[in-house]
Protein backbone atom coordinates (compact mmCIF):
# COMPACT_ATOMS: atom_id res chain seq x y z
CA UNK A 1 0.00 0.00 0.00
CA UNK A 2 1.10 3.46 -0.90
CA UNK A 3 -1.22 6.14 -0.08
CA UNK A 4 0.52 9.33 0.49
CA UNK A 5 3.88 10.50 -0.26
CA UNK A 6 5.73 13.35 -0.17
CA UNK A 7 8.37 15.55 -2.57
CA UNK A 8 9.08 17.97 -0.14
CA UNK A 9 13.09 18.84 0.46
CA UNK A 10 14.95 18.27 -2.45
CA UNK A 11 14.91 21.82 -4.02
CA UNK A 12 13.13 22.14 -7.59
CA UNK A 13 16.80 22.37 -9.03
CA UNK A 14 18.38 18.99 -7.61
CA UNK A 15 14.79 17.58 -9.03
CA UNK A 16 15.47 18.85 -12.80
CA UNK A 17 19.29 17.48 -12.35
CA UNK A 18 18.44 14.04 -10.56
CA UNK A 19 15.44 13.69 -13.81
CA UNK A 20 14.78 14.76 -17.30
CA UNK A 21 12.03 16.70 -16.41
CA UNK A 22 12.74 19.64 -18.62
CA UNK A 23 11.62 23.22 -17.69
CA UNK A 24 8.29 23.49 -18.60
CA UNK A 25 7.15 21.33 -16.00
CA UNK A 26 6.18 23.16 -12.36
CA UNK A 27 8.38 21.48 -9.38
CA UNK A 28 6.22 22.20 -6.24
CA UNK A 29 7.94 20.77 -2.85
CA UNK A 30 4.84 18.52 -2.20
CA UNK A 31 4.56 17.47 1.49
CA UNK A 32 1.48 15.38 1.70
CA UNK A 33 0.40 13.98 -1.95
CA UNK A 34 -2.68 12.45 -1.93
CA UNK A 35 -4.79 9.76 -4.77
CA UNK A 36 -6.77 12.12 -7.35
CA UNK A 37 -3.49 15.12 -7.27
CA UNK A 38 -1.09 15.58 -10.00
CA UNK A 39 1.80 14.18 -9.14
CA UNK A 40 5.81 14.78 -11.38
CA UNK A 41 6.27 12.00 -13.59
CA UNK A 42 8.82 11.01 -16.05
CA UNK A 43 7.20 8.76 -19.23
CA UNK A 44 8.59 8.39 -22.66
CA UNK A 45 7.85 9.92 -26.06
CA UNK A 46 6.92 7.63 -29.09
CA UNK A 47 11.29 8.37 -30.10
CA UNK A 48 11.51 7.10 -26.31
CA UNK A 49 12.81 9.89 -25.03
CA UNK A 50 12.33 10.87 -21.35
CA UNK A 51 9.72 14.10 -20.44
CA UNK A 52 8.55 15.26 -17.57
CA UNK A 53 4.69 15.53 -17.03
CA UNK A 54 1.92 16.10 -14.70
CA UNK A 55 -0.35 12.46 -14.03
CA UNK A 56 -3.22 12.21 -11.77
CA UNK A 57 -2.53 9.89 -9.00
CA UNK A 58 -4.93 6.89 -9.60
CA UNK A 59 -4.85 5.06 -12.82
CA UNK A 60 -7.70 4.97 -15.40
CA UNK A 61 -7.72 2.40 -17.91
CA UNK A 62 -8.27 3.60 -21.80
CA UNK A 63 -11.08 1.21 -21.28
CA UNK A 64 -13.39 3.01 -18.26
CA UNK A 65 -16.62 4.15 -18.51
CA UNK A 66 -15.83 6.30 -15.60
CA UNK A 67 -12.91 7.89 -13.91
CA UNK A 68 -13.67 7.62 -11.01
CA UNK A 69 -12.47 3.99 -10.97
CA UNK A 70 -9.08 5.71 -10.64
CA UNK A 71 -9.28 5.82 -7.20
CA UNK A 72 -9.04 2.39 -6.41
CA UNK A 73 -6.43 1.74 -8.44
CA UNK A 74 -3.82 4.11 -6.71
CA UNK A 75 -0.92 1.20 -6.51
CA UNK A 76 -0.71 -2.62 -8.34
CA UNK A 77 0.63 -5.28 -7.00
CA UNK A 78 3.68 -6.43 -8.39
CA UNK A 79 3.02 -9.93 -8.16
CA UNK A 80 -0.25 -9.29 -10.29
CA UNK A 81 0.28 -6.69 -12.52
CA UNK A 82 0.90 -8.66 -15.83
CA UNK A 83 -2.50 -10.23 -15.27
CA UNK A 84 -5.09 -8.18 -14.19
CA UNK A 85 -6.86 -6.35 -17.03
CA UNK A 86 -6.49 -2.77 -15.80
CA UNK A 87 -2.62 -2.77 -15.48
CA UNK A 88 -1.21 -5.45 -17.80
CA UNK A 89 -1.02 -2.92 -21.17
CA UNK A 90 0.71 -0.42 -18.74
CA UNK A 91 2.92 -2.92 -17.96
CA UNK A 92 4.29 -3.68 -21.09
CA UNK A 93 3.81 -0.82 -23.23
CA UNK A 94 3.66 2.73 -20.21
CA UNK A 95 5.80 2.09 -17.49
CA UNK A 96 6.95 5.52 -15.68
CA UNK A 97 9.19 7.27 -12.78
CA UNK A 98 7.19 8.95 -10.04
CA UNK A 99 9.29 11.34 -7.93
CA UNK A 100 9.27 11.55 -4.27
CA UNK A 101 11.75 12.17 -1.06
CA UNK A 102 9.58 9.63 1.32
CA UNK A 103 6.09 7.85 1.43
CA UNK A 104 3.64 7.93 4.88
CA UNK A 105 2.44 4.92 6.33
CA UNK A 106 0.62 4.76 9.45
CA UNK A 107 0.64 2.50 13.30
CA UNK A 108 -2.24 1.71 15.55
CA UNK A 109 -1.84 3.31 18.72
CA UNK A 110 -3.24 2.26 21.77
CA UNK A 111 -7.41 3.33 22.22
CA UNK A 112 -7.45 6.80 23.59
CA UNK A 113 -10.62 8.51 24.32
CA UNK A 114 -12.72 5.16 23.64
CA UNK A 115 -11.21 5.27 19.74
CA UNK A 116 -7.94 4.16 18.51
CA UNK A 117 -5.44 6.32 16.94
CA UNK A 118 -2.62 5.56 14.39
CA UNK A 119 0.80 7.58 14.93
CA UNK A 120 2.20 8.54 10.70
CA UNK A 121 5.24 7.80 10.21
CA UNK A 122 7.97 9.09 7.25
CA UNK A 123 9.87 6.46 5.56
CA UNK A 124 12.48 7.28 3.44
CA UNK A 125 16.28 6.39 1.84
CA UNK A 126 18.72 8.36 3.34
CA UNK A 127 21.09 7.42 0.52
CA UNK A 128 18.36 8.71 -2.34
CA UNK A 129 17.83 11.92 -1.36
CA UNK A 130 15.20 11.95 -4.16
CA UNK A 131 13.87 8.64 -5.99
CA UNK A 132 11.77 7.06 -8.41
CA UNK A 133 8.62 4.78 -7.26
CA UNK A 134 7.94 2.30 -10.36
CA UNK A 135 5.04 3.32 -11.92
CA UNK A 136 2.77 2.92 -14.68
CA UNK A 137 0.59 5.63 -16.78
CA UNK A 138 -2.74 5.35 -18.97
CA UNK A 139 -4.32 7.75 -21.56
CA UNK A 140 -8.05 7.70 -21.02
CA UNK A 141 -10.37 9.86 -23.16
CA UNK A 142 -13.73 11.13 -21.66
CA UNK A 143 -17.18 11.35 -23.45
CA UNK A 144 -16.92 14.74 -23.67
CA UNK A 145 -14.00 14.89 -25.60
CA UNK A 146 -11.63 15.73 -22.40
CA UNK A 147 -8.60 13.92 -21.89
CA UNK A 148 -6.49 12.19 -18.60
CA UNK A 149 -3.06 11.05 -17.85
CA UNK A 150 -3.03 9.15 -14.84
CA UNK A 151 -0.43 6.79 -12.65
CA UNK A 152 -0.74 4.05 -10.07
CA UNK A 153 2.21 2.73 -8.39
CA UNK A 154 3.87 -0.61 -8.03
CA UNK A 155 3.93 -2.36 -4.47
CA UNK A 156 5.39 -5.52 -3.56
CA UNK A 157 5.63 -7.24 0.23
CA UNK A 158 7.03 -5.02 2.88
CA UNK A 159 10.65 -5.38 3.98
CA UNK A 160 12.02 -5.84 7.56
CA UNK A 161 11.58 -2.21 8.55
CA UNK A 162 8.59 -1.30 7.12
CA UNK A 163 6.44 -4.62 7.72
CA UNK A 164 5.58 -3.45 11.63
CA UNK A 165 3.64 -0.83 9.64
CA UNK A 166 1.94 -2.51 6.54
CA UNK A 167 2.76 -5.73 4.99
CA UNK A 168 2.83 -3.38 1.54
CA UNK A 169 5.35 -0.75 0.74
CA UNK A 170 6.11 1.08 -2.59
CA UNK A 171 8.79 -0.30 -5.46
CA UNK A 172 11.70 2.13 -5.17
CA UNK A 173 13.80 2.12 -8.28
CA UNK A 174 17.72 2.49 -8.20
CA UNK A 175 19.01 4.87 -10.59
CA UNK A 176 20.97 2.15 -12.22
CA UNK A 177 17.12 0.54 -13.16
CA UNK A 178 15.62 3.79 -14.18
CA UNK A 179 16.25 3.88 -17.79
CA UNK A 180 15.64 0.10 -17.77
CA UNK A 181 12.03 0.37 -16.27
CA UNK A 182 11.11 3.17 -19.00
CA UNK A 183 12.00 1.41 -21.41
CA UNK A 184 9.48 0.63 -23.71
CA UNK A 185 11.52 -2.55 -25.03
CA UNK A 186 12.82 -3.95 -21.60
CA UNK A 187 11.15 -7.65 -21.60
CA UNK A 188 8.49 -8.20 -19.14
CA UNK A 189 10.94 -11.12 -17.60
CA UNK A 190 13.43 -8.07 -16.92
CA UNK A 191 11.03 -5.79 -15.53
CA UNK A 192 10.00 -8.47 -12.77
CA UNK A 193 13.47 -8.56 -11.65
CA UNK A 194 13.32 -4.88 -10.84
CA UNK A 195 10.20 -5.02 -8.78
CA UNK A 196 11.97 -5.82 -5.05
CA UNK A 197 11.50 -3.80 -1.91
CA UNK A 198 14.17 -1.72 -0.45
CA UNK A 199 16.54 -3.38 1.37
CA UNK A 200 15.74 -2.44 5.16
CA UNK A 201 19.33 -1.22 5.96
CA UNK A 202 19.13 1.51 3.29
CA UNK A 203 15.23 2.51 5.03
CA UNK A 204 14.44 5.50 7.61
CA UNK A 205 11.58 5.10 9.72
CA UNK A 206 10.94 8.64 11.52
CA UNK A 207 7.78 9.38 13.34
CA UNK A 208 5.77 12.62 12.40
CA UNK A 209 3.11 15.20 13.36
CA UNK A 210 -0.44 13.96 12.79
CA UNK A 211 -0.70 16.99 10.24
CA UNK A 212 -0.49 14.87 7.60
CA UNK A 213 -3.83 12.06 8.18
CA UNK A 214 -5.77 15.33 7.01
CA UNK A 215 -5.55 15.02 3.04
CA UNK A 216 -6.51 18.21 2.54
CA UNK A 217 -3.27 19.69 4.10
CA UNK A 218 -0.05 19.75 1.78
CA UNK A 219 2.28 21.92 4.37
CA UNK A 220 5.69 21.59 6.20
CA UNK A 221 3.84 20.45 9.57
CA UNK A 222 3.65 17.32 8.05
CA UNK A 223 7.45 16.53 8.19
CA UNK A 224 7.70 17.70 11.40
CA UNK A 225 8.48 15.62 14.67
CA UNK A 226 5.51 14.37 16.22
CA UNK A 227 5.18 16.18 19.57
CA UNK A 228 5.11 14.17 23.09
CA UNK A 229 0.92 13.34 23.21
CA UNK A 230 0.78 12.27 19.81
CA UNK A 231 3.33 9.78 20.55
CA UNK A 232 2.82 6.02 21.71
CA UNK A 233 5.09 3.30 22.64
CA UNK A 234 6.22 1.59 19.26
CA UNK A 235 6.33 -1.22 17.91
Amino acid sequence: MCGRYSLATPTPADVRARFPIGESIEVRRRYNVAPADDVLAVTVDRDGSPRGELLRWGLVPSWAERQDIGLKMINARAETVAERPAFRRAYERYRCLILADGFYEWQPTPKLAHRTRKQPFHISCPDQPVFAFAGLWSVWHAPDGDTLRSCTILTVVANAAVAPLHDRMPVILSPATESTWLDPSTPTAELAELLAPLPAERTALRVVSAAVNDARYDGPECLEPAVASEQATLF
